[in-house]
């Protein structure tokens, strides 16, 4: 098999009536992928949703475990505003998830704070249900 020269294969291409589409060129200073120098400090320093938030216990000021962090909600201003907590979830019975503003968790040695929170008070709040 005879390969054909790139050239040559967009010339042929053109003949053929296959004219392939433009290509975009990217122009320096106008599209932006990744983070902006100025932005890799708040990175770095930065939490991980996945390693150091979902799946996390949140406890009150009692040390009583009152739920777990099931997902994290990003509104449309590219802030993180909600938590969903989840709570109960045994064999047979559903998990009931809330939506908690994250102003209200303090952080503590790998789990969240949230004080005056009871299982009883978490379930007594309206369901989270997420819309498709």
């Amino acid at each position: 098999m005879k390969l054909i020269p790139l050239a040559s294969a967009a010339a042929l291409a053109a003949v053929l009536g296959n004219t392939p589409l433009p290509a975009h060129a990217q122009v320096a200073g106008t599209t932006t992928i990744g983070v902006a120098s100025a932005e890799i400090k708040a990175v770095a320093v930065g939490w991980s949703a996945r390693k150091q938030i979902l799946g996390h216990d949140v406890y009150n000021e009692d040390n009583e475990k009152v739920g777990k962090v099931d997902d994290l909600i990003v509104t449309p201003d590219n802030a993180v505003s909600f938590a969903i907590v989840g709570v109960g979830g045994f064999v047979g019975v559903r998990r009931h998830h809330v939506a908690i503003p994250v102003s209200l968790f303090t952080p503590r040695s790998g789990d969240f704070l949230l004080p005056g929170a009871t299982k009883a008070a978490i379930k007594s709040l309206p369901a989270f249900e997420y819309q498709e």
